[in-house]
């Protein structure tokens, strides 16, 4: 894979992470928490996804295969950062509407 194509497929797949994690927020506020772990769910796979790219990266590196540190890498890595801090929050967030929202009905 180029440089170009690591970059642009962490960025991918942390981007659909973020927005399935927001989705299932959506879904829990609305009290369809089974919607919303499917959506974490698949929030979890495409983490994961950018996760075996990152970590591909990384041992070639180890191996002494340089990679090139570009503006676009940091841009990539900090998506995938991002997506993983939301769903952490988010799996958080939406255990808290579990608690609640059959209070409030």
């Amino acid at each position: 894979m180029s440089p170009e194509q690591i970059v642009f497929t962490i960025i991918s797949h942390a981007g659909n992470a973020r927005s399935y994690c927001f989705e299932g927020l959506k879904h829990a506020k609305n009290g369809n928490f089974e919607e919303a772990k499917k959506c974490l769910r698949k929030a979890g796979e495409e983490i994961l996804e950018a996760h075996h790219v990152q970590t591909e990266m990384i041992q070639k590196e180890v191996q002494g295969e340089k990679q090139e540190l570009s503006l676009l890498l940091i841009h990539a890595q900090d998506h995938l950062m991002n997506a993983m801090l939301a769903k952490d929050l988010i799996e958080e967030i939406i255990g808290l509407y579990g608690i609640i929202y059959p209070k409030e009905r």
